[in-house]
Order: structure tokens, then C-alpha cells, then sequence
């Protein structure tokens, strides 16, 4: 039996036509939306979740192509756009009685936050977002050989064939790489979770290879125009993040203050998957900018 959040309620509800995002809802309270990254679902936010339900009304989607959520197909490179996505997050919430949110994303889940914030100003009362730049810094923050330890990003850009081809030959394999690297503890993530994790992202190679491909196609364009327009994110932001700067070569919290005037960059020693390796750093942080 797959693991769940305790006392949290599963949803399967319609966020666009074709479309429907599997959550787990608990608590109550002013809402709180909580976006799981790669490879995992909304299952990452199993502590962060059941501590901030005591007061909060917690929503944790699987993200459309994650999971038990719906996996369109994307003929025209758009159905995975981070603006598509986080228009799901909205409507997921608005469907569940919420016009307005705190949201807070994790990885690829930080990235369709993060367009949320800038598309849906009024919307997301507070961001928060884990271990990530914002695609358009993502990209050029990569250079050189250290750019390979992005080696996933570059593979899933490429036109649609190949890479799911490579993925699927090796699922378990690919998938459990970045379950095994990017974790300074090993054991926050057991055997039944990792299990689950490994499952879900079998079955979605190819709405995960296309969220990953429009994050080097659509989502930079995005990025592009709101750089250019000087559009920024009006609402109190929160960042935890290893210090991936050291090692490639960049400020994070200089890139981030360009996107977020209302900025805490906080670094964090624990690895990747801090929601599960370090819940109360997370939870501390989260109720901290949940009070500004």
C-alpha cells in the first residue's frame, strides 16, 4: 500500500478541462498550498504537513504529470509550462474554497510556485521556496564542467524521443540516481516511501522529460519577459538553499533578491530533500515567513 500523510483526506479534483490533480488536504485554518519536486510527490511533505495542519488548512497536490495526478500529452511543448502549472495550483485551490494562499514549492514544485507568485500577485499571500534559482538563473549559472552535475536538465531538453527512451529503459535506475546523490541523509527517505517515489516516476517518463523540457524552452521565455518588464514578486519570500553558489560560482541570494525585494535567503547544511531531512528547520522557516 502506498504511504500517506496522516489524517489528511486524498482529493481527486478538476483543475482545467482533461485535467484533474490528485491532493491531500488536512487541517484547517488559513490555507497553505505545499508543492512536492523531483523524483518525488506530494508525499515529501508528510511532516512539514501534519505540523503546520495544528493551525493551517495544508493542500499537497501532486503536480500535473507527478504521481496520481493526470499526465497530458504535450504535442506543442506548452501542457508543462511552469504558467500552466501553476494555473492548476490556483484552481485547485480556488476549487477547494481558497481565492487566496500561502504557497511553498520544493525543487521543480518551487520553480511552478515561483511562476504562481508572478503570474498570481493578488493570489499567493507568501512564497516560499526550496533549494532552487529561478529557471532563467538556473540556466545561466551553468558553465563549464561544473555543469554537470546538472547532467538531467541537459538530457531532458532534448526533442522529444530519445530521452524517454534512455529513462525508460533504466526508470529505477535514473530515478533512485538523484534519490541516492542529492540526499545527505539516506534514511529520511524509507524503504516504502522510496518505493513510492520510484513507482510514480515510472509511470510518468514522459510528463516529467516534458516538465523538465519547457523549463529550457517556454519557462525561460516567461522568465525573459518578466526580466524585462521588471516584474517581480510582490509578496514576502522565503528561501532555504544548500550553497550550490560555492561550488559553481554564484551569489544565490544576490539572484534571488533581483526576483524578490521582500527577501530571506537562508542556507541550509542538510542536502537536498531538506522537507524530509530536516522538517523542523523547514517547518521553523515556513511559520516564520508565514507571520511576516
Amino acid at each position: 500500500m502506498t504511504p500517506q500523510i496522516p489524517g489528511f483526506t486524498q482529493r481527486r479534483v478538476t483543475v482545467a478541462d482533461g485535467v484533474a490533480l490528485h491532493a491531500a488536504v488536512g487541517g484547517s485554518g488559513s490555507p497553505v498550498v505545499l508543492l512536492h519536486g523531483f523524483p518525488q510527490t506530494h508525499l515529501m511533505w508528510r511532516h512539514v504537513a501534519t505540523d503546520l495542519a495544528a493551525d493551517h488548512t495544508v493542500i499537497c497536490p501532486d503536480l500535473r504529470g507527478y504521481g496520481d495526478s493526470d499526465k497530458p500529452a504535450d504535442p506543442e511543448g506548452q501542457t508543462y509550462s511552469k504558467r500552466t502549472m501553476a494555473a492548476d495550483v490556483v484552481a485547485l485551490a480556488r476549487a477547494l474554497g481558497h481565492e487566496r494562499f500561502a504557497l511553498a514549492g520544493h525543487d521543480r514544485g518551487a520553480l511552478v510556485a515561483i511562476r504562481a507568485g508572478l503570474d498570481h500577485p493578488g493570489t499567493v499571500t507568501h512564497l516560499a521556496s526550496l533549494d532552487v534559482l529561478p529557471t532563467l538563473d538556473t540556466w545561466e549559472v551553468m558553465h563549464g564542467t561544473s555543469a554537470a552535475v546538472g547532467f538531467h536538465l541537459y538530457l531532458m531538453a532534448q526533442p522529444p524521443g530519445l530521452p524517454e527512451e534512455l529513462i525508460s529503459g533504466v526508470p529505477d535506475a535514473f530515478f533512485g540516481h538523484f534519490l541516492d546523490l542529492w540526499a545527505v541523509d539516506p534514511a529520511a527517505i524509507p524503504a516504502d516511501v522510496r518505493a513510492a517515489y520510484l513507482a510514480a516516476s515510472r509511470a510518468a517518463v514522459p510528463s516529467i522529460v516534458a516538465d523538465y523540457r519547457a523549463s529550457a524552452g517556454v519557462d525561460v521565455e516567461h522568465d525573459l519577459a518578466d526580466r524585462a518588464a521588471g516584474n517581480r514578486l510582490r509578496m514576502p519570500v522565503t528561501v532555504l538553499q544548500q550553497d550550490w553558489g560555492s561550488a559553481l560560482g554564484f551569489d544565490a541570494a544576490e539572484l534571488w533578491r533581483a526576483w524578490a525585494p521582500d527577501l530571506k535567503h537562508t542556507p541550509v547544511s542538510c542536502g537536498h530533500f531538506m522537507a524530509e531531512e530536516s522538517p523542523a528547520e523547514v517547518i521553523g522557516a515556513l511559520r516564520d515567513l508565514l507571520a511576516r
